[in-house]
């Protein structure tokens, strides 16, 4: 049986990952409307932000339906998110970067919870 800590993870990394898909539907919009920018490409960052969204995405979907394989990547996805907060903290936005570290410290909080890691340790137990 999957611990409840393991389903809200992973509702968390599917939310994660359904905000990378939007973003990068976004910035095909905004590149197709016209907006240029000379430093980065519109359409090659969406594509970055599409696939990397729909990883973290399939992993909270994989925690969700009890699959293990989705930790490994909602771990690494919201130490991201952790370097994520610095940078948007150190850029003068105190409450986007609050929120970003809140949902990552949550998530990495029922990522290594005693539930979820006795659960992990299952794992090779069902051999």
């Amino acid at each position: 049986m999957t611990p409840r800590a393991v389903r809200i993870a992973g509702g968390i990394a599917g939310l994660e990952g359904a905000a990378a898909v939007v973003v990068a539907v976004v910035l095909i919009v905004r590149q197709a409307a016209g907006h240029h920018e000379d430093a980065i490409s519109g359409y090659g960052t969406a594509a970055w932000f599409a696939i990397m969204g729909s990883v973290v995405a399939a992993a909270g979907w994989a925690l969700w339906t009890g699959r293990r394989w989705g930790r490994g990547i909602a771990v690494f996805a919201n130490l991201l998110l952790l370097g994520v907060a610095w940078y948007v903290f150190t850029s003068g936005q105190l409450r986007y970067a609050v929120g970003v570290a809140a949902v990552s410290v949550a998530a990495l909080g029922l990522l290594f919870s005693p539930s979820t890691l006795h659960w992990v340790a299952r794992a090779g137990d069902q051999r």
